[in-house]
């Protein structure tokens, strides 16, 4: 009896592993590119939607070409999101004003509802022009906060910003950015390394220079899939 016992305990444990091995493999292999950014504060694990080919692409192509390895997460505002890409940062002094670099021309905007800014989610920064192209290099992760029903219907009614279901459910629970959908491309986000994020997003700053570190958050950024 006790033998059977433990046969059949070990095959539930067998199952058990051979499905969440199943799950994760999955969940890794979906077609979607996978990307580490590295930082002294811990690594963050993104993936790429297919559903942004524009962004997703240039993303990887700057990583190939090492683009994004020494720069600095420039720009942090807790609560917010953390920015980095900026090209100009790799060589930047204590102080010096970041946000301008650029890599090449802008990438036209990829808006599709269903990509929204929940917390964990990558997007492209952009600059102030009428067609909403993203910076050739520049991205951001969002922190964000929780909102209420009511914060998000009066957001709705005075920018015009339609939240379906989902997207409450998301900014009232996990919080996020909601009041930059539409505006600014979302490309992937977080799957692995949000306490990382948090820990960036909480460091000291310089408000009076755009936000940047007071001391630098070097990355690196690599193609894990």
């Amino acid at each position: 009896m006790r033998n059977k016992i433990l046969l059949i305990t070990a095959l539930i444990f067998s199952i058990f592993i051979v499905l969440s091995f199943a799950v994760k493999k999955n969940f890794y292999r979906s077609g979607e590119t996978i990307v580490q950014i590295s930082t002294e504060y811990g690594d963050i694990k993104i993936k790429l939607y297919n559903q942004t080919p524009g962004h997703r692409d240039n993303f990887i192509k700057l990583i190939k070409q090492n683009v994004y390895n020494g720069t600095l997460f420039h720009r942090v505002i807790k609560g917010f999101m953390i920015q980095g890409g900026d090209p100009d940062s790799k060589t930047a002094k204590p102080g010096q004003m970041l946000g301008n670099g650029e890599t090449g021309p802008r990438i036209p905007a990829e808006f599709d509802s269903t990509l929204y800014h929940k917390r964990g989610a990558l997007a492209a920064a952009r600059d102030e022009n009428p067609a909403k192209a993203s910076s050739s290099c520049q991205f951001y992760i969002v922190q964000g906060r929780k909102f209420t029903e009511q914060q998000l219907n009066d957001m709705s009614k005075a920018t015009g910003i339609k939240f379906s279901k989902e997207k409450i459910q998301a900014y009232t629970t996990i919080g996020g950015a909601p009041h930059l959908d539409g505006s600014y491309t979302v490309f992937g986000e977080v799957i692995e390394g949000m306490e990382t994020v948090d820990k960036i997003a909480g460091v000291d700053v310089d408000v009076n220079n755009n936000y940047r570190p007071l001391k630098d958050i070097k990355v690196t950024i690599k193609i894990l899939e």
